[in-house]
């Protein structure tokens, strides 16, 4: 069957795709560029022409995978209602409960970092845009009156930290924290950080996995 001839553009776009789903089946560690062109059906060569090398490859398709989750978090914070409803419903949504960025490929590329320099400079980068879009609508909400919260861009570091590490526990051992109790204990960290109303904490495991 003959391919369709696709743009510089196209084809990046769909390379691109393949490699986030090869490395969320196969880990940053073990992918090659040879996987990412069998999925396709094209060449090593072709790959290699639009990225140089698999480093660059990798570092790419997480900044692609990224990019629509940056522009729809903006999005929600961009919306006109209140600074905590966009707040609250941007957190609901980053949280690993939500329908955010794949946790999977996120962990990936967390483990992989500390020895891949250009990765590790993509997902600094995008990890600081997250936080600064956060601490941003944190920041209006308080000179509205909204709540109080004297270090927003703490309190996004906090929040997203305690978010992150809530991903990597569901992620790694699916079942061991109730998505429900998930769910509230995010409600919680929003809550405490931003000095509302307290809300009942849940119940601590009695058999924690």
């Amino acid at each position: 069957m003959t391919r369709v001839r696709l743009s510089v553009a196209e084809r990046r776009g769909e390379l691109l795709r393949a490699a986030v789903e090869q490395i969320e089946a196969r880990g940053v560690a073990a992918v090659r560029i040879a996987d990412v062109a069998s999925a396709l059906g094209v060449s090593n060569a072709l790959v290699l022409y639009h990225f140089s090398s698999k480093e660059q490859l990798v570092a790419a398709a997480f900044r692609h995978a990224a990019e629509a989750d940056l522009a729809h978090l903006r999005k929600l914070l961009g919306r006109r209602t209140s600074a905590l409803r966009r707040l609250r419903s941007a957190v609901r949504w980053y949280a690993p409960t939500g329908q955010a960025k794949g946790w999977r490929l996120w962990i990936e590329g967390w483990a992989a970092a500390p020895r891949e320099p250009v990765l590790r400079e993509v997902t600094q980068n995008l990890d600081r845009q997250w936080k600064a879009a956060l601490a941003e609508v944190i920041a209006e909400g308080v000179a509205a009156g909204e709540f109080h919260c004297p270090d927003p861009q703490a309190t996004a570091l906090r929040l997203t930290a305690f978010l992150d590490g809530l991903a990597v526990r569901l992620t790694s051992y699916p079942g061991a924290i109730p998505r429900a109790w998930a769910q509230q204990w995010t409600e919680e960290a929003l809550t405490r950080e931003l000095g509302l109303e307290s809300v009942p904490l849940t119940p601590p495991m009695s058999n924690p996995a």
